[in-house]
């Protein structure tokens, strides 16, 4: 879906010129897994932010601490 506020496609980006089928609900039948699930970027606007990859749904955060021997 377009959104003025969200960051254009960089050169590394895939884009498609032609409609395709969603990805955001799974199909079988095109081995298309879906994004439920998948981890986002709460932060960005780019094709790796929650607004996109989840599809409009709505998302849920999680704060996670890791330690790590230097």
């Amino acid at each position: 879906p377009h959104n003025p506020d969200h960051k254009v496609p960089g050169i590394k980006d895939l884009v498609y010129l032609e409609p395709s089928p969603g990805f955001c609900e799974k199909n079988s039948r095109l081995d298309i897994i879906g994004t439920h699930g998948r981890t986002c970027n709460d932060a960005s606007m780019g094709v790796d932010g929650c607004d996109l990859l989840c599809c409009g749904r709505g998302f849920k955060s999680e704060t996670m601490f890791v330690v790590e021997r230097c």
